[in-house]
């Protein structure tokens, strides 16, 4: 059976409510938390972007049940493999048996902010390769040096340990990330429903490994209003290519939304309070191999969505993998 989990979007809310929501979903049947970890937002109208690991404290206090990981962190250049190691493990003790790290090549918005060079996506690869060893060193204990093509590590000792690293998830969106999550990671994270991805990832050794994705919906008492909340909050849902990765700052995303209307955007997250609509979303990427499907709820009203779906969304969901 599928486990449906829940977006914790650190580009439209503020730490404090982050946490708040984080326990709300917990006692709304909610089994796991995909945080994210940006720099800035996507666009200024979404608002925040509280520091990611800070959040996860305040987390791990306000809850006790609730998976949580993040979807997702980049550990190439913004922060040091070496320090996303050492915040993983501390969180990882913070939250016993429930916290995962989820790992991705990033995008341009939060890592130049640096002052790095922004590579091509075959060198974000690499250096995720090396970056993911790099972390998987430091938690085995003990001081650990690296020698690396992009990073160095010299006599760094982590002290601060769980009893077991925890999990340590790889994004993909196409057949060569796929194909890199698979040989590295101990399982995938995705947002569009592609079962190719799945195979590829299965196929480079990603067989009965946790497969995670994302949905976007947007729950509102009307379709309209919806709609609308969607388009201003969230309009990148629509954006194709490689737009997301490349573009800079908030205000280039943000021009490029001018071009989106309203219908390119319900087209892809699900707008309005029909639940069935709610159900074949999940059920979509379900049938594309994930077994793990978070819920993106666009705009603010994230209570009334987390009732809705566990009055009408969750017990049709159940109903349908038993049928199943």
């Amino acid at each position: 059976m599928v486990k449906l989990g829940y977006k914790l979007c650190s580009e439209e809310h503020g730490p404090n409510d982050l946490v708040r929501f984080a326990r709300l979903a917990e006692d709304h049947g909610f089994e796991f938390g995909l945080i994210s970890d940006h720099f800035h937002p996507w666009t200024d109208a979404q608002g925040q972007s509280p520091f990611v690991w800070s959040v996860i404290g305040g987390i791990a206090h306000a809850t006790s049940r609730l998976v949580v990981g993040t979807g997702v962190t980049c550990p190439t250049m913004r922060i040091h493999p070496a320090i996303i190691a050492q915040a993983a493990a501390t969180s990882a003790a913070m939250l016993p048996g429930r916290f995962f790290l989820g790992v991705g090549t990033g995008e341009n918005l939060n890592e130049h902010v640096v002052g790095a060079r922004w590579p091509a996506i075959e060198i974000r690869q690499a250096m995720l390769e090396e970056a993911v060893a790099v972390i998987r060193q430091l938690w085995q204990g003990g001081y650990q040096d690296h020698h690396g093509r992009f990073f160095t590590v010299e006599n760094a000792r982590l002290y601060t340990l769980p009893s077991a690293p925890p999990p340590l998830l790889v994004a993909a969106a196409g057949a060569r990330s796929a194909a890199l999550a698979g040989r590295i990671g101990d399982g995938l994270i995705a947002t569009e429903p592609d079962s190719k991805v799945v195979e590829r990832f299965t196929a480079a050794g990603g067989s009965g490994k946790p497969r995670y994705a994302e949905v976007t919906v947007c729950w509102a008492k009307d379709e309209a209003s919806a709609r609308r909340t969607a388009h201003e909050r969230w309009p990148i849902v629509a954006m194709t290519g490689s737009l997301t990765t490349e573009l800079a700052i908030p205000a280039h995303f943000q021009g490029a939304a001018r071009m989106l209307g309203e219908d390119a955007v319900a087209k892809t997250a699900v707008c309005g309070p029909d639940p069935q609509r709610h159900v074949e979303a999940i059920e979509e990427y379900v049938e594309a191999g994930f077994d793990h499907v978070g819920v993106h709820q666009i705009g603010p009203d994230q209570e009334g969505f987390m009732r809705f779906y566990a009055r009408e969304v969750m017990p049709k969901l159940t109903g349908a993998r038993a049928a199943a």
